[in-house]
């Protein structure tokens, strides 16, 4: 597709990982979670569905927005999202009733859907296609670089102000990133039909499966996260009946009959739902067992996105010599290893050690991050880049979605002699699991082996 802009390659990521940095910066709002209840006088259940319905309507919309991007213009897309965000973030902050709250979440995670799902491929869409995985890595970077600030600003601005600020302070974000925007590169839209029953089926199965796994950690009925269970499967099943009959699928069920594309989106769910071990019960780790004050455990949980910061850059360098495969691969094992070696922690481990393993482990996530990305990338047709981006983003938010019911269920069963023991059984079997998992998909070694 011609492009018509010929901005710089890093004026170009800079305004992207402006935009979408707005997604990680949500991390801030569980800062400000205590105030909000406080806010809305709410009991402390309620206040979970401020993360969840964000989730679900990001998380069910996340592949059919790529695939708007790839057929009206990524940078359209993009641009409605950041708009969209900006509406959302304001309402957020002056919602005056906790319902209308909700909605406004729910319009927030339309925006970060449309905005987020078109950032990897703008973020290629600015190198050559022989350096895409440049784009790639600095679109991977900016993401961690945000993620690390936002719990540090969040706690800072609630602390000067109130819990709105963790929204207010992304409206300017938005709107500068919005103006900015223009220099991006702009493709011809494409001609190619777009599949609204396929769409519509996609969403309904990504919400109901999100929300089955999202109830089965609450205490509801065990058939209510089942009758989700049973409706996503019958979601899917459609539309893979459907999109094996459209002519311009969103996406073709085939491409997961090749083992070589199946298995790293397969892995990249349990490498997040392990991942998710440090967000869910690390700083609980650092404040209960280790005696850390709140801007000691910030610090030490920055690591972890700080490593990713940097592991993106150095898997833009080493995919071009080993292989994008074999870099995933190895970031998947040094991840795995460290999350193990977390798990054998105690009361008596030196700081300086776990401030290693959770930087280690943060350079190797975004090893994985970088080259499996590119491997979707590289698989489909290069007019499906915002497809790819958005696969590739889906398949994380099933892991940390499906990581909260998984890890919270393995702490409790080891958690029998308390705390600590459940801590480190979670994160013993998170670890040993992803490994185990790796070397059972080693039976196909063209998986992670191979350089295509």
């Amino acid at each position: 597709m011609r492009m018509t802009s010929r901005t710089s390659p890093a004026l170009g990521l800079v305004i992207v990982g402006l935009g979408a940095s707005l997604a990680p910066l949500d991390i801030a709002v569980n800062v400000a979670l205590p105030a909000i209840t406080a806010h809305f006088e709410l009991a402390l259940g309620d206040v979970q569905w401020l993360v969840i319905c964000y989730v679900l309507v990001y998380g069910s919309l996340m592949m059919v927005c790529g695939k708007l991007g790839d057929l009206f213009g990524h940078r359209l897309i993009f641009r409605l999202g950041l708009l969209l965000s900006a509406f959302g973030l304001a309402a957020c902050a002056l919602a005056p009733s906790w319902p209308l709250f909700l909605w406004a979440r729910a319009g927030q995670g339309v925006g970060t859907a449309l905005a987020l799902s078109c950032a990897p491929a703008l973020a290629t869409s600015l190198f050559a296609e022989a350096d895409r995985t440049k784009g790639l890595a600095g679109f991977a970077a900016g993401q961690a670089l945000a993620s690390t600030i936002g719990p540090l600003l969040g706690g800072l601005l609630v602390q000067l102000t109130d819990w709105s600020a963790v929204y207010w302070m992304r409206v300017p974000i938005a709107l500068v990133a919005l103006a900015a925007s223009g220099l991006l590169p702009a493709p011809q839209s494409d001609r190619r039909a777009f599949d609204g029953w396929g769409a519509a089926l996609l969403a309904f199965s990504m919400s109901t499966l999100l929300l089955a796994l999202v109830l089965s950690q609450r205490a509801v009925p065990a058939w209510q996260p089942a009758a989700f269970a049973v409706a996503a499967a019958i979601g899917i099943a459609l539309f893979i009946r459907r999109e094996n009959r459209f002519p311009e699928p969103i996406l073709r069920p085939s491409l997961f009959a090749d083992l070589d594309f199946a298995i790293p989106n397969v892995v990249s769910v349990l490498v997040n739902l392990a991942s998710f071990t440090i967000l869910l019960l690390t700083p609980y780790y650092l404040g209960n067992t280790l005696g850390m004050t709140a801007g000691g455990i910030g610090v030490m949980m920055a690591l972890a996105f700080v490593g990713g910061t940097a592991g993106a850059p150095l898997a833009a360098r080493l995919a071009p010599r080993i292989g994008r495969r074999p870099t995933a691969f190895a970031g998947i094992v040094v991840m795995a290893m460290c999350i193990v070696a977390l798990g054998q922690t105690d009361s008596a481990t030196p700081i300086p050690v776990l401030a290693a393993l959770l930087l280690v482990e943060g350079v190797a996530y975004g090893l994985f991050v970088v080259a499996y990305t590119d491997i979707v990338t590289g698989t489909l047709a290069r007019r499906d880049r915002g497809v790819a981006g958005s696969l590739s983003l889906l398949t994380r938010t099933l892991g940390i979605v499906s990581g909260a019911t998984v890890l919270s269920a393995l702490h409790a069963h080891g958690a029998a002699d308390g705390f600590l023991a459940g801590y480190r059984f979670a994160f013993t079997v998170a670890g040993g699991g992803l490994l185990t998992a790796l070397a059972l998909s080693c039976l196909r070694p063209r998986a992670w082996f191979s350089r295509h």
